[in-house]
């Protein structure tokens, strides 16, 4: 039966956790306690026989193997190791819960497109859900000891009601190698498709639905096998134990209380009893012992799933949607809101007092803005001047010379009047007076010029041709951009701002 204690810690409070400390049922005292007393006990003997039946020389080196082994429990990385372990345990104990198929969204479906209040369209309705309820119990069969237990035959599972003599019959008539417990969903297809043609289903898109609701159901079952099937790799639980069990070895030897090995030398305090040691051992040795009970939780341990139980409430429930409830409505009537704008139920005078809480309305709601009345004031979202586009480039130009960037070069000699007209030789000035210009630099520029001009405009540009040629400009840019800006960037990279 799972162990239940979410009430208890339903709301916060002092010593709250503490209270579960004093549970027996499902508790890592019951789980360990057995553990725990074979470790005392083998301590307690090796104590006994250090103190009372070693001489003085077997005692020293006695000493020197316990001070071995009390340093090799360093080497072994035990949260590690157990932490990750038992955190793969944990999401696949979840995960296999999940997989459990529940008949819910199968009964709404069945219920709402299997027509006829005639016995017929009942028995279509309760056939249906019973089959996928019997596909269920027998995937459960298969891995949980529990309904095993419960239904050990085939005939336990006619007695139960789950499936007919003459069902049986022919369950048991087709032999295969395999689980068979698909055979009631393909039992429920074939069903659903003789109801669709005899106009109990009414249109392919009802028919389509159950089938796809019927899938999901199935691909549960499948997975509840395929996790039973598929256990985490033996070598990994092999290697955990392991890795607890030599810990703990050590322990017993090298956790002992020992003489000094010189006798002016100061010894440690001989507690007799190592409480750190019995805590490391309750807390690593209840980790690897957690981790034992939840990797299979379809069998009998506190906090197994309790699959008997969702078996009695999937059968009650679906044969109560799909039969008591079919076409069995409440009159539909005027709520009681109907003449009001804003529906308001009533509270308790034990919850009156959150209806003083002011409703959320999000995080910045509260939030002062600036009292600046030029600052509210709406802005052009772009300005009207042209604007390249290029940040790729504008990252480049701004990392390779700060006074120069595509923005300088779209906004022209408006916005920056350095940038001067050609001379009557087509030449253009320095935007920095007191600098003279790279001749080399300027003489690569027009040679560029030169080539482009005699090369055709349709001609791809390989990756070769971006190579860098002096170490700060690729060629590929100074095939795309401008003559002038291009000087512009030479002369200010190549003379850089003091």
């Amino acid at each position: 039966m799972t162990i239940s204690y979410t009430l208890k810690v339903a709301n916060s409070r002092f010593g709250g956790f503490s209270k579960l400390l004093f549970r027996w049922k499902g508790s890592i005292y019951k789980l360990l306690y057995k553990e725990f007393i074979v470790f005392v006990a083998l301590y307690a003997l090796l104590s006994l026989v250090y103190r009372w039946l070693l001489t003085k020389e077997q005692k020293r080196l006695y000493t020197k193997v316990a001070q071995y082994c009390n340093r090799s429990t360093d080497l072994i990385p035990m949260s590690f190791v157990l932490g990750f372990y038992v955190t793969l345990i944990v999401n696949r104990w979840w995960a296999q819960y999940t997989s459990i198929p529940l008949p819910d969204q199968l009964m709404c479906v069945i219920s709402s497109n299997v027509h006829g209040k005639d016995e017929r369209g009942r028995i279509l309705r309760r056939t249906l859900i019973r089959y996928a309820n019997l596909s269920a119990v027998l995937i459960l069969r298969s891995v949980s000891t529990r309904v095993l237990k419960r239904f050990p035959t085939m005939d336990h599972v006619v007695e139960a009601g789950f499936m007919t003599q003459d069902e049986c019959k022919k369950f048991e008539s087709l032999h295969s190698d395999f689980n068979k417990y698909w055979i009631p969903c393909v039992w429920f297809t074939n069903l659903a498709a003789q109801a669709r043609r005899d106009g109990r289903i009414r249109d392919d898109v009802a028919l389509r639905l159950l089938m796809d609701e019927l899938n999901l159901y199935r691909a549960k079952c499948s997975m509840l096998f395929h996790y039973d099937w598929i256990s985490i790799p033996l070598v990994y639980t092999q290697v955990v134990t392991i890795a607890v069990y030599s810990f703990f070895a050590f322990c017993l030897i090298g956790r002992q209380f020992l003489e000094p090995l010189e006798p002016g030398q100061e010894g440690d305090l001989d507690m007799y009893v190592p409480l750190s040691t019995l805590l490391q051992f309750f807390f690593y040795a209840g980790w690897l012992k957690v981790a034992e009970q939840i990797i299979n939780p379809f069998g009998e341990d506190d906090d197994d799933f309790e699959t008997n139980k969702l078996i009695d409430r999937n059968l009650q429930v679906s044969l109560l949607s799909v039969d008591d409830m079919y076409q069995n409505l409440p009159p539909a009537v005027k709520d009681k809101y109907w003449n009001e704008s804003t529906a308001q139920p009533p509270y308790t005078m034990a919850t009156a007092a959150e209806t003083l809480k002011p409703s959320f309305l999000g995080s910045t709601f509260d939030m002062r803005m600036c009292e600046d009345a030029e600052q509210s004031q709406p802005a052009e979202a772009s300005p009207s001047l042209p604007r390249i586009q290029t940040p790729l480039l504008s990252r480049f130009f701004a990392a390779a010379s700060p006074a120069i960037s595509i923005k300088n070069f779209g906004r022209g000699s408006r916005g920056h009047p350095h940038l001067r007209r050609p001379r009557a030789d087509g030449s253009f000035p320095s935007p920095y007076p007191n600098r003279s210009e790279d001749p080399e630099s300027v003489a690569r520029i027009e040679e560029e010029e030169t080539e482009d001009e005699e090369s055709p405009a349709s001609e791809p540009t390989t990756l070769a041709e971006n190579q860098h040629r002096d170490g700060d400009v690729p060629s590929i840019l100074i095939k795309l951009l401008p003559t002038s800006a291009l000087r512009l960037f030479l002369v200010g990279a190549n003379h850089p701002q003091q």
